[in-house]
Order: structure tokens, then sequence, then C-alpha cells
């Protein structure tokens, strides 16, 4: 169509080896940070710890408890952590809390064992949130919980202790973001205080003040948490000093990706991504107890809708499965107590961890690119783990796995029926007599590394012989393009790389030409990419092959980034019989990024004769 329409060398070769078969599972690859030089070997001994963990809990505790525990306050948007901002108080008017907010059944060891009990092997303490109030002893403002409230105490250096003396690794939240200092600009709307001298440089002396105390009165921290860096450039919030100056008090801490440029790993919020981030990348699902539409990650008396236990336990595994980590997140009320419902949850998640927790525990993303079951898969050297959610009454089939199995059996002690070995390579596992109404778990002990065909791993058509190809059932490679919701809806975003592709994997009965339709948004600001669209068999690693198929397109404004509509390609795309890839690639990105992809419909072209 244009001077972009014929895909390059480089990039044929890139797409033709991303879904070969046969798959081996891998470790992750982890990303070095160019500002420290750090090796591969360093990055990865400097994150085990984190890696071995993969569950810990978030704790939101601060004097916004005050009003978001006071049943007078019915409006839900004004309770929870954002209650200053969302119930527009001015600072003087919301400092009045403070003297009010006196936690005397806080209980350090209580909580840390809470968490301990649960499985978890990190806490995640909220040491400064958006509102600026200091749940740590800071010499750098009186406005701290030690001097500001009657309880004069700091609960950090209680934590830290039952930390140490309890064996989890204890991690800060620290908030650039801050309402309350006069230093601190922009100004949110409402606030009626002057901008006269405030410095936005000065406010950074005073955040690096207060990572410093951090960092140096509380011991080894394991991870340092950042939040509210998204109004400034790096370059305003002196991001890089700030970093280094961490990295050099504490050369073995874990950095967030909230303060850009973002550092160790990301942090997906509220969500799980649809599988594993590109190039290894280390990810952390942050996400409430409470179901997500409560929206708030502190205490909130009106809040009582939880997630069950059942889904909690299932979230882990697909968490675990995807490579990732899970920091659940609970908001303990203004006298310091955790919800009932919380503990309850937290309580029958931890025995299911106890039982179950190895399959969970320093294992490695699944090497299966599509769950071929209702569950998830972990792997750890040349052991499998299926978390199998719902057990099919005909059995468990599980195609693709070419390593043959040593030894199979079950986590919760009971006895596995033999498996079947059936006629087309799959296997199939007959029910057991008793299964886990969270998760049962299979172990499967391999004569070698984990070897999946994923050519049997593919998508049929639906019943009219069309393809619905979803983001979360897509492969994603390359540097930043991840799933996410946008509307509650999944679709394809923070695609700014002409290296990221994305992929599925379709079966096809029958050759024929298919109308191609892509559903998407994009603001003008960030319109014209063209990308290719292709389709590819299935090939062995190493073993030459061309694109079967491929058209283009270009990507046009749809308003902005949350404006989702359908877009059908003037060409269609000719599909072989057979296991296929169909990728989609970006060739020449003029602006920001790509768009949000939601999904691409691929509809047979009937004949008219």
């Amino acid at each position: 169509m244009n001077r972009h329409s014929h895909l390059s060398a480089l990039l044929l070769t890139t797409m033709l080896c991303l879904s070969s078969v046969p798959s081996k599972a891998q470790t992750p690859t982890f990303q070095v940070n160019p500002e420290t030089g750090e090796t591969q070997q360093q990055f990865a001994a400097r994150t085990a710890w984190w890696r071995q963990a993969k569950f810990g809990l978030f704790i939101h505790w601060g004097i916004y408890d005050v009003p978001t525990s006071d049943h007078r306050n019915t409006t839900p948007d004004t309770l929870g952590e954002w209650y200053m901002y969302n119930s527009r108080t001015q600072v003087a008017d919301y400092e009045k809390f403070a003297p009010q907010f006196d936690p005397v059944h806080f209980d350090a060891h209580a909580w840390v064992a809470t968490a301990k009990a649960a499985g978890m092997k990190y806490i995640v303490f909220t040491a400064k949130h958006h509102d600026g109030f200091c749940m740590f002893n800071t010499k750098l403002t009186d406005y701290n919980i030690v001097k500001a409230t009657p309880w004069h105490k700091d609960p950090l250096k209680e934590l830290a202790m039952e930390c140490k003396k309890q064996g989890l690794k204890l991690c800060i939240y620290y908030s650039y973001m801050d309402w309350h200092n006069y230093d601190y600009l922009p100004r949110r709307p409402w606030d009626t205080r002057p901008t006269t001298g405030a410095s936005l440089d000065k406010y950074t002396d005073y955040a690096e003040g207060q990572l410093k105390e951090l960092l140096k009165n509380y011991g080894p921290i394991g991870a340092l948490w950042f939040d509210g860096g998204w109004e400034h450039p790096p370059a305003d919030e002196r991001s890089l000093e700030v970093v280094k100056m961490v990295r050099k008090l504490q050369p073995g801490i874990i950095i967030n990706d909230r303060l850009n440029p973002a550092e160790d790993f990301s942090t997906p919020e509220q969500s799980i991504p649809a599988n594993a981030f590109p190039n290894g990348r280390l990810w952390e699902t942050c996400m409430t107890i409470v179901t997500a539409h409560n929206l708030h990650w502190s205490y909130a008396w009106s809040d009582t809708n939880f997630k069950s236990s059942a889904d909690l336990v299932r979230k882990t595994c697909d968490i675990a499965g995807k490579g990732g980590n899970f920091l659940l997140d609970v908001g303990p009320d203004a006298t310091g107590v955790i919800p009932d419902q919380d503990l309850t949850r937290l309580a029958e998640v931890g025995r299911w961890m106890k039982a179950n927790g190895q399959s969970i525990y320093g294992t490695t993303k699944s090497p299966f690119h599509r769950i071929p079951f209702d569950g998830s898969c972990t792997s750890k050297g040349n052991t499998l783990y299926l978390q199998v959610f719902q057990w099919p009454s005909t059995g468990l089939v599980l195609p693709g796995l070419m390593t043959p199995i040593k030894k199979a059996y079950l986590l919760n002690g009971q006895s596995m029926p033999a498996y079947i070995r059936l006629k087309d390579g799959a296997i199939e596992f007959p029910r057991p007599q008793n299964v886990d109404s969270y998760a049962t778990v299979i172990v499967l002990k391999l004569k070698g590394s984990p070897i999946v065909d994923q050519s049997v791993l593919t998508m049929p058509p639906l019943a009219d012989g069309s393809y619905k190809l979803n983001a979360e059932d897509a492969t994603l490679s390359g540097q930043s393009a991840m799933v996410e919701k946008t509307g509650g809806v999944s679709n394809i975003g923070y695609w700014t790389s002409n290296k990221d592709v994305v992929a599925w994997n379709i079966s096809v009965p029958a050759a024929g030409s298919y109308s191609v339709a892509l559903n998407y948004a994009c603001p003008p600001d960030s319109a014209g990419t063209v990308f290719a669209l292709t389709a590819s068999p299935f090939l062995p690693p190493g073993v030459a092959g061309t694109v079967a198929s491929s058209i283009t397109g270009t990507v046009t404004s749809t308003r902005d980034w949350g404006t989702f509509q359908t877009v059908t390609l003037p060409d269609p795309l000719k599909l072989n019989a057979g296991s296929t890839v169909i990728r989609i690639a970006p060739q020449f990105i003029p602006k920001y990024a790509v768009m949000n992809l939601r999904s691409i419909t691929l509809t047979p072209v009937r004949s008219s004769n």
C-alpha cells in the first residue's frame, strides 16, 4: 500500500521465531539497569529473595482512617486513603485528624504473624501516603505519628523488629506526591494556600532526607515501593539522583517502577496481566482484599464486598503461573485492628499455602503459552505444578507436554489415579476421589526440562468459522507492550516500541480468506502507526520459513485512549490450513504509541458464487 508495505528481513526473522514449536520452559532473563551497570548475574542475585517469596502483604494505614472509620460518613468517594483529595479538605482541617488518631490496639507481633500464617514472605508498609502524614519517626517534620498523635509511638520501628524476629522482609512504601507539604507543587485545585516561595526542588530535598532516615534507621529494607511520581518528569523529581542515593545506602534493595525511570519491577494495579511480561521483566500485581469496585486501599467502614478465599488462592496461582508476585492489601482501622473479614480470608489462604506453597514459592512461569484447563501451571527445574481450579468430570486432558513423566502425585497427600497417554500424545488425568475446592495441585516430576509443543495449544474457530483474538489470549514479545484494563475491559497498551509483537495461535481447518477488523483506541497525538498483520505456520526452532500472507494497516484516531472503535482493514488476510500464528507488529511509529488494542476479529470471506 505504501513504502512500509513490506516487512524488513530483521522483523521477519524476529516474528517467525516467536511461537515456534517445541518450546522449553525458560528461567526469566533479567534486564540490566543502565544507570548502575549491574550485570544480569548481579541483578538475579539481588532479586533472588523476591522471586522466591512470591507473596506479600500490603498495609495502607494512616490518619485518613479517622474519618473513614466514622459511620456518619456515608459517601463512598470520601472514604479511604484519598479522603483528603476526594472530600476537598483544606490542609488545616485535615491536620485535625492527627490528634484523633490513637491506635491503642496496634500489635506489630500480631500483624507480622498474620502475614506469616497466610504464607506471605514480605510486608510493604505505607510510611507516607499522598496526604503527607508520616507513619514513622521523622525529624524533618512534626507532622508524624510520634509527635502529632496521642499515641507517640513508631509503628515502623516495631514492625521492623517483628519482621526480623519472624523472618519476613520489611519493605517500605513512600509517596513522592505530598498534598500537605508547602513546597510540593502543583497544589490541588481546592487548596487555598498560596504558592509564594514554594519550591519543588526544596521538597525533593525533604523527600530525599526522609528516605535517608528510612534507609538508615530501620535495618535492611527489602524493597522501596515508590508511588505518586506521575505528576513530574524525572528531571524535576531528580529521580536518578534519588535512586542513586537509595542504592548507595542499601545496595541490595529492590525498587519499583513508580518514580521514573522504571527500576527493578513493574506494578500492575488491581489486575493480572494476560501473560508474563516481555523479556523476563519482573512484576508484582498489587490488589485489595475487598473487591475492586470498592476503590479503597485503606480501611473504609462501608467496604463489605470481599473477594472469596478461593478467588484469592486462584489469583495467587494465576500470578505465579505468569511469573509474577502477588501483593495483597489490607487496611487496618484507626485503632490498629485488621478487620475480621480480612483475617478470615488470610487464614484460609494460609491453610492452602501451607499444604501447597511448594507450587508457588521460587517457581517460574508456565511453559504453556496457553493453559489448556481451568487453572494455572508453575515450573521449577524439571518439575511442573498443575493447579486445577475446576476438575472436569471426564478427566483433565493436558496436550502438548513432550517431556516424559517420571512421577505424578498430588500435593494434598491424596492418592493419584494413574494417568493415561492418549493417541494424540495428550495426557489424561482421571479425577481424584477428593479435590480441593480452591485448587488441587498435581506435581509432575519430569525426566528433563519441560518441552511443550505449542502448536497443539491453539484457538479453534467459533461456530460461524470466525476467530475472536482477544487481548487476554495474546502472547506478547518485545520491550513495553502489556495487557491492561480500560473501562473494565482488557486491552494491549503501553505499546511504544516497534520491537513489540503481539501473537495468537489458531487452528485453521481449511484454507481461505478472512476479513480483518480491529477494535482499538487511539488519540490524535498518537495516530499514524503503520502495522503489519501476518499469518505464518508453526515451525520448529531453527527451521527457516516465510510469512504465508501479510497485510498492512494504519492506526487512525478514535478520539482518546478510552474510546474504542472497530475498524475493518480494506484487504483480506489469507490463511492456510493447519496450526497458524497470527501476528501484529508496528513497522513505523511516528508519534508516542501504537494503540490500545482490545481484539482482532477474523471473519471468513464467503464466495459470492
